[in-house]
């Protein structure tokens, strides 16, 4: 049984997903609904990251300073150093402790983000590879049933079954061979039999050969008759009942890409891109990671981030509505930023932050000369 992404996807978001919709008839606002729902569930784990990439920023210097005078006064004694180096951590904190929540939600947000990469917000797929033998080896070939791996479709709004694509005769044929793929329900149930109960639903399974074309043909009905011998590879997509729904200025949920293949452009997915980076150069600001710093290739890279992170979704496009996903996460993550930018420090970290301007001051005074005029106590306190 599946404990992971898939479990989460079809027990946990799918549900909520049909809740939502069952309220307000939009898918649209379903994702919206299904994103602030986990995210809201995730905040505390979320907060404790971001708590903690705070806490390092603060204390990371003085943090460096110590482990590199440790570094110097214990060279030779690499069992003192490693314990003093400890000592370090218990003050100071892990810097990897905020990669843990991190690590624990990140099941749940994959299961969120399959869940909105498949029905019905986007057409689902089925890819099956076949191999065509000569017909003096496939006499040698004990015929097999090949079944994939089950997908969850829609069948109308708020119903849906979990379905495989069967090649009874297996994907090893013979050349002039036949065979037609079927679509099974998990329990056994034709999937044309399912469908026919739900009229108004546009389900006919779309056949694509994605290499090999001349070595097959393959009818509307999913008929498959081998030709000539080689690798070929089928992919069959069965509609996303809201891939061509609209939601606000998103003209096709389960779009994919910005740019057609004959130029046309868009501008509903462009603008999705280019404020996800957005959100995300200011998350980095709120952060304190976007900000200069003494570092010339740590502020190349905050510079750059927004721009690689947001540009990808150009060359590895995804579906209208994973990127509306992405783009509220993002802004919830920002104000979330926000909130906690305004706490107060923990009152340990405080401490260590005064202590050390207070030592920082004490170094200035006793170096500064007598006739000095720039050390004077008045700027020193200042």
């Amino acid at each position: 049984m599946d404990f992971g992404v898939g479990f989460l996807s079809n027990n946990v978001m799918l549900p909520i997903l049909d809740f939502f919709y069952g309220i307000v008839p939009s898918y649209g606002l379903a994702i919206v609904a299904l994103t602030l729902v986990i995210r809201f569930a995730l905040y505390p784990l979320s907060a404790g990251s971001i708590r903690n990439m705070r806490r390092m920023k603060v204390v990371q210097p003085m943090m460096q300073k110590r482990q590199q005078e440790i570094r110097e006064r214990y060279k030779n004694d690499p069992a003192k150093q490693q314990e003093e180096m400890a000592k370090i951590m218990q003050e100071f904190g892990n810097p990897l402790a905020g990669c843990f929540p991190l690590l624990l939600q990140m099941p749940i947000l994959f299961a969120l983000f399959a869940t909105l990469r498949g029905s019905p917000f986007s057409d689902v797929p089925y890819t099956i590879n076949f191999q065509i033998l000569p017909r003096e080896q496939i006499e040698q070939v004990q015929p097999q049933a090949y079944v994939t791996k089950a997908q969850n479709i829609y069948l109308a709004d708020g119903i849906h079954s979990s379905i495989v694509a069967i090649a009874p005769s297996g994907t090893k044929l013979g050349v002039g061979d036949k065979t037609h793929l079927e679509f099974q329900s998990q329990d056994g149930k034709p999937f044309s039999e399912l469908t026919r109960q739900y009229p108004d639903s546009d389900l006919t399974p779309r056949y694509e050969v994605v290499n090999g074309a001349e070595r097959v043909r393959v009818s509307e009905d999913g008929t498959i008759e081998a030709l000539q011998p080689g690798d070929v590879s089928l992919k069959v997509l069965i509609p996303g009942l809201a891939a061509n729904k609209g939601f606000l200025f998103i003209d096709k949920l389960g779009r994919v890409g910005a740019v057609d293949p004959d130029g046309s452009i868009h501008w509903d997915i462009v603008g999705m891109i280019l404020f996800f980076g957005i959100s995300i150069y200011v998350n980095q600001l709120l952060s304190g990671q976007g900000g200069s710093s003494d570092n010339p290739n740590q502020n190349t890279v905050n510079k750059i981030t927004p721009i690689l992170f947001s540009g990808m979704f150009f060359f590895f496009p995804l579906p209208a509505g994973v990127l509306m996903y992405m783009v509220i996460a993002n802004i919830f993550q920002t104000l979330q930023t926000f909130i906690l930018s305004r706490e107060p420090l923990p009152e340990e970290i405080q401490k260590i932050v005064e202590a050390e301007a207070k030592a920082s001051e004490a170094r200035a005074g006793k170096d500064a000369l007598p006739f000095e005029p720039t050390r004077s106590k008045k700027k020193a306190q200042s």
